[in-house]
């Protein structure tokens, strides 16, 4: 087992690398706009997981997921030029969609920043015009994020 010092070393180092690499070396047309986003080593420095995400939709995502398929050997071979350890770790990808959770939570505070702005001005609730409320959006984004949808005792706190 690693030091975890010597861990978050050689975490930082496979991220500059791997994000050199695909800037600047990886040369595939597929090669949208990709962004490692963190590094996780493993404590016997075996394996790495690389997490990325992708600017742009489902169809840019999937460019992404086939090119990193195919420039993953590559990639690894770069990243043990820089490394000073025995064995190289076998790299992953991972695509990291925590962007877009940020994003539809950002976007619900915001709607609820909203609403209560409205109602200190008026002193009644807006009229919701989506169809839907914000106890089942967040029980949704909960369940995708595997937390379980909060606290249950929640009205025992009056």
């Amino acid at each position: 087992m690693a030091n975890p010092r010597t861990i978050a070393k050689l975490e930082a180092r496979i991220h500059e690398r791997a994000a050199h690499a695909l800037e600047f070396e990886v040369r595939d047309p597929r090669n949208v706009l990709v962004t490692i986003t963190k590094v996780e080593l493993a404590n016997d420095l075996g394996h790495a997981k690389i997490f990325y995400s992708v600017l742009g939709g489902k169809s840019e995502r999937s460019k992404a997921e086939h090119m990193l398929a195919s420039a993953g050997g590559f990639i690894q071979r770069q990243v043990a030029r820089v490394l000073d350890t025995r064995k190289v770790p076998h790299l992953t990808w991972q695509f990291d969609d925590s962007i877009e959770q940020a994003q539809k939570l950002d976007s619900a505070i915001k709607k609820a920043l909203e609403r209560d702005r409205i109602i200190n001005e008026t002193g009644k609730p807006p009229v919701e015009d989506d169809n839907g409320n914000w106890e089942s959006e967040y029980e949704q984004m909960a369940e995708s994020d595997g937390a379980g949808g909060g606290r249950e005792d929640a009205e025992d706190d009056d």
